[in-house]
């Protein structure tokens, strides 16, 4: 079976495809803005590499969210609620994580499935 890397680095590839399976790597925010505007610009980072791998977020299979801290959860739902209302939301699980620089905020990881 084919494996396809997106976006493919000396570290990492931002997707990977394997068969009718999509691995995002872990989407982030510009470092320092809000938990809300780092959300934000996961979630639109999240739908553009899901079009671009032939799936969308209907097609979300798990999202896995890492806040650097738990006090954030409420603010980071309030923007994953509106984003996640107009489709079927996927199985998830969040956790409190020190993320890559105390800059970051939340971290979000996606699988999903193609869009036949």
């Amino acid at each position: 079976m084919t494996i396809t890397r997106i976006d493919r680095g000396p570290r990492m590839s931002e997707a990977v495809i394997h068969g009718d399976t999509i691995y995002l790597a872990g989407q982030i925010g510009a470092p320092g803005e809000s938990v809300t505007a780092q959300t934000e610009a996961v979630l639109a980072e999240i739908d553009a590499l899901l079009e671009r791998t032939g799936s969308s977020k209907n097609h979300m299979l798990m999202a896995q969210i890492w806040l650097a801290d738990m006090n954030d959860f409420a603010e980071m739902n309030a923007v994953w609620d509106a984003w996640i209302a107009d489709a079927e939301a996927p199985a998830r699980a969040t956790g409190e994580a020190r993320l890559a620089t105390p800059e970051y905020k939340v971290e979000i990881i996606i699988t999903a499935a193609r869009a036949k």
